[in-house]
């Protein structure tokens, strides 16, 4: 391998390694806000301290501070009010509240439900996509790959191609559905990168290979092709995730 080549691999990997540790960081920060606004020690139309103190109390950046007021925003536990600053929301109950993207055992609940909903989006896709849904689809299934071959996290492209599917649809909710669970919908993490001795490492093969085999699904208008191709790959990162979570539980036996 080249100096270049390895140079280039360092970088990637620092970058990688740069986005997962902000998206722990962001999690307990999001958790400890969270905690306040719950416990009632944050009453409800209450402004929270700004972005800058917010930093400065948990010792982070403002970008790990958007992403937890971001999470929070989702909840509906605060309300950013432009000019004015973020204010505490009274706590809800309801569907996908306190999803926890670091928790296996959230990823696969989420799976669960998504087998129910997106074997049926790709279905429909394939019978009513118009020819500028299909482009769309199309085009993120390129960026993705583009990301895979580069070594770039696919987080924000893999949502984005799951994405395209529910929207040509043509039913809204398919999409209203995944934004909802967008929170939890695709954490990869180390099955990503297959760190940490984590199985399996050629996470990312399969993914490029089900992706395939669902757009030449939906591409063809077979819609029982394209059910069937949607239910492996969720099924396939399902028991990906379940083999995930046995592994963790042994690392404590």
């Amino acid at each position: 391998m080249s100096f270049t080549s390895k140079l280039t691999n360092v970088v990637i990997q620092v970058g990688a390694d740069m986005t997962k540790t902000r998206e722990r960081l962001s999690t307990k920060v999001a958790n400890a806000l969270r905690d306040e606004i719950v416990g009632g020690r944050v009453k409800p139309g209450e402004r929270l301290p700004s972005e800058s103190q917010l930093t400065e109390i948990h010792g982070v950046s403002r970008t790990v501070v958007r992403e937890a007021i971001a999470t929070l925003s989702f909840e509906g536990l605060v309300e950013a009010r432009k000019g004015a600053g973020i204010f505490a929301q009274e706590a809800r109950g309801g569907p996908f509240v306190n999803l926890d993207a670091g928790r296996v055992s959230s990823i696969i609940e989420l799976l669960e439900l998504r087998i129910a909903v997106e074997v049926e989006s790709a279905a429909f896709a394939a019978l009513r996509r118009s020819p500028v849904q299909e482009e769309r689809i199309a085009d993120a299934h390129r960026a993705l790959i583009d990301c895979l071959d580069a070594g770039q996290p696919t987080r924000d492209l893999d949502f984005a191609f799951h994405l395209a599917i529910a929207e040509a649809t043509n039913n809204p909710r398919f999409a209203e559905f995944l934004s909802l669970i967008r929170i939890g919908i695709i954490p990869r993490g180390k099955l990503q990168t297959g760190q940490d001795d984590v199985r399996p490492k050629d996470y990312n093969i399969h993914l490029r290979d089900e992706h395939e085999a669902i757009c030449r699904a939906i591409f063809a208008s077979d819609e029982t092709a394209a059910r069937e191709a949607m239910r492996a790959h969720l099924r396939g990162s399902l028991s990906r995730y379940r083999a995930l979570l046995h592994e963790s539980s042994n690392t404590y036996n």
